[in-house]
């Protein structure tokens, strides 16, 4: 086989991979889990801010 053949076979591979993996996230069942991994920073800052605010009272009682 020629180089160019070889090379024809490698786009088409990747062509087909390339829309596989655009099916696989834009499928319906990934959607919960892409909402969730989006959402989860807004959760992290939540639990930051509840831990602020609980070292500011022990501080405020050890006074």
């Amino acid at each position: 086989m020629e180089y160019i053949t070889w090379r024809s076979i490698y786009t088409v591979i990747v062509f087909v991979l390339f829309i596989g993996i655009g099916l696989w996230a834009y499928s319906k069942g990934r959607k919960k889990d892409f909402d969730e991994a989006a959402n989860s920073i807004f959760e992290e800052d939540e639990l930051d801010n509840s831990k602020q605010n609980n070292t500011k009272q022990e501080s405020k009682n050890n006074e």
